[in-house]
């Protein structure tokens, strides 16, 4: 088994020779077999176990292996403990789901921190045949079909080629010692129960069951091939960005031979579920959005637009005090205040212009003209200002609309409001009562970065 881990890092993933490696170990046979692989092969490894405090003594029992097993081969041991379950409950996650986010979070950190390479997972053919028949019964596109990719971002598992029986003869003759997890035999999860209720059962059926799923798996990413390409044309027709909105043309997308799967292929990255739904907003009025956990995707006219939520969500307005300077949130601001040394009366039209500010990002603005705190927010219905050079006032709805503002840049407005008075449509216009004047003695310079 070591001959074939070498070639196959050889022929296969060559970029790990002379790098740093992490190994993610719970002390069970895949990982210790794993470790002792590398090892054996002169790798620069270091070894990272997660306490996920989820078997009471057990789990403390794994830690203390891992801790031992790394003063053996004299290699750097970083562990952590994680209260699982209070996490899993405070994010609405499943366990399995919390301890993946709160040991991938914590093994990029230890690769930060201590300037190392890559994660390596212990991961083989077994759990590529697992995690296919997981994710064929809870519904997928061909991405979830074609098994877990070797070589993902920093994460690579070069034990892939490899099924379960090889291991445990590995680790046999070797007479290597290993953690036996009693979690593993239980079926209350549902990995436990595709392994031991249904995998036996298919390689009954076909005793070459590994063999022929593989070759099964070789054709889907032939097809997923094919898929992507065809994407990629479609894209380059159809998506355009702006900012930070994604549009998706939606005259080209109801001609597609299939609109609703290539919705599916353009968006499954997004966290989108309801796909019968995000087919309906190409007939769907203005205004029709839908909503994943991390993005909107929102019908304007004749494009569907895509953005980050993170963009949009609405917070309780911020304050700006008189000795503020400067604020990164909801947007980056800086304010500096201006004295004019000599009496503004006597200025001239090119002295008086020197000290105007004035563009779409940056704005000087009478200070004695305001009250603090300033406030900034979102807009509201009934909202209205006087936009710096025209007579009176307008309606912020009318301002969008005559601006050609879309949906989407109308929830991305924010106000700059004194005395709950638009002062600055922030990145965009400033009011006429707030501006200076050869009267002024004091200005208040903002900048929007």
């Amino acid at each position: 088994m070591k001959s074939e881990l070498r070639n196959h890092i050889d022929t296969n993933l060559p970029f790990l020779k002379n790098k740093k490696l992490l190994i993610a170990i719970s002390g069970g046979i895949d990982s210790v077999v794993l470790t002792h692989l590398l090892r054996k092969l002169k790798y620069s490894i270091s070894l990272a176990h997660c306490n996920f405090g989820l078997r009471g003594k057990e789990s403390n029992k794994d830690e203390e292996f891992v801790q031992e097993l790394g003063e053996k081969y004299n290699l750097p041991t970083y562990t952590i403990k994680f209260n699982t379950e209070e996490y899993a409950k405070e994010k609405g996650l499943s366990t399995q789901m919390a301890a993946r986010e709160l040991r991938y979070t914590w093994f990029e950190k230890i690769l930060k921190e201590n300037e190392l390479d890559y994660i390596i997972t212990a991961h083989h053919k077994d759990d590529v045949i697992e995690t296919f028949l997981i994710n064929l019964t809870r519904g997928t596109g061909l991405d979830g079909l074609t098994g877990i990719p070797e070589v993902n971002g920093k994460i690579v598992r070069p034990m892939l080629p490899f099924i379960r029986q090889e291991v445990l003869v590995y680790a046999t003759k070797k007479k290597l010692i290993w953690r036996e997890d009693g979690s593993n035999s239980s079926i209350k999860y549902f990995r436990n129960k595709i392994r031991h209720k249904i995998v036996p059962v298919l390689k009954e059926l076909n005793p070459n069951l590994l063999e022929t799923f593989y070759n099964t798996l070789e054709n889907l990413k032939g097809s997923q091939q094919i898929v992507k390409d065809q994407i990629k044309n479609i894209e380059e027709k159809v998506v355009s960005k702006t900012n930070n909105e994604t549009h998706f043309n939606i005259e080209i997308l109801k001609n597609l031979s299939n609109p609703k799967i290539y919705l599916f292929e353009l968006l499954h990255n997004y966290g989108f579920t309801e796909w019968n739904d995000i087919a309906d907003l190409l007939d769907a009025q203005t205004g029709k959005k839908i909503l994943s956990k991390t993005h909107q995707l929102l019908k304007n006219r004749d494009v569907l637009v895509l953005t980050s939520i993170t963009n949009l969500s609405a917070i309780t307005p911020i304050e700006i005090h008189v000795n503020t300077k400067e604020i990164d949130t909801p947007i980056h601001l800086t304010f500096e205040t201006i004295t004019i040394p000599i009496s503004s009366t006597n200025m001239d039209n090119k002295a008086f212009e020197t000290i105007i500010f004035d563009t779409e990002n940056t704005i000087s603005i009478d200070l004695d003209k305001i009250q603090f705190p300033l406030i900034i927010r979102k807009w509201e219905k009934g909202d209205f200002f006087y936009p710096i050079g025209l007579n009176g006032k307008k309606k912020l709805s009318k301002y969008f609309k005559d601006e050609k503002f879309s949906l989407n840049d109308k929830e991305n407005t924010w106000l700059l409001c004194s005395n709950n008075e638009i002062v600055w449509v922030i990145g965009k216009r400033l009011d006429e009562r707030f501006k200076i004047s050869k009267k002024t003695s004091n200005i208040l310079k903002i900048n929007s970065l």
